[in-house]
């Protein structure tokens, strides 16, 4: 196992110092920061990409190392247990114990991965008439869903936290009043809508002879 971290974020001192302490210069490479057309050549070297982050929204190096046949061991935090399907990804606490479980059970289960097949998949999971579809169901069930009054949005905020939803809740009124002294400035009658734009309904076929 010869692990290769490719940053060259703020962390990478430290790194150093610790692939130094361990005496683990022949067994990791520093890659520093790659060259987008290099990111391929790198991840198709490998056969597991660790992802140790504390916080992420989404992470999209973990879609490029599943689209280059890398099996996914993440920590479980904000958006990354969405990104995957659980097959293709092993998730772990942000603990290191818990991490070195996660990376001995991929080890085990790499003789049944097959690079090709997980690019196919992911080709098909993430293509943008999928993504646009997708994208387009979240905003309709948002539209749906029923407008809160001020005291159920309130309420909400109570339970964020025994500080923090107190905090919340007051910063919600101040801004409500806010909204209110703006109201009363310029009210919302006054303010010129903008009309829906209609599209001419393009089909998938159509769009593709005009791309080709």
């Amino acid at each position: 196992m010869e692990p290769e971290p490719s940053s060259d974020g703020p962390k990478r001192v430290r790194l150093e110092e610790m692939r130094e302490k361990h005496s683990l210069q022949d067994r990791v490479e520093m890659l520093g920061a790659v060259p987008h057309a290099q990111v391929r050549s790198v991840l198709i070297s490998g056969h597991i990409f660790l992802n140790s982050s504390l916080t992420e929204a989404f992470c999209i190096a973990i879609l490029e190392a599943a689209s280059c046949g890398l099996l996914t061991v993440s920590t479980r935090v904000g958006g990354v247990p969405e990104v995957l399907p659980d097959d293709m990804i092993i998730l772990a606490e942000p603990d290191p114990g818990d991490m070195v479980l996660a990376i001995e059970r991929a080890i085990s289960m790499l003789p049944k991965v097959d690079p090709q097949v997980m690019h196919n998949r992911m080709r098909e999971l993430y293509n943008w008439h999928d993504v646009a579809k997708r994208t387009e169901i979240v905003y309709d069930r948002a539209l749906k869903c029923p407008n809160q009054n001020l005291l159920e949005r309130l309420s909400r905020y109570l339970y964020c936290g025994v500080w923090a939803g107190k905090l919340f809740f007051l910063v919600m009124i101040v801004d409500f009043l806010f909204w209110r002294l703006l109201e009363l400035w310029q009210p919302a009658e006054d303010i010129e809508e903008i009309p829906d734009l209609t599209l001419p309904h393009i089909s998938n076929k159509e769009t593709l002879q005009e791309t080709e």
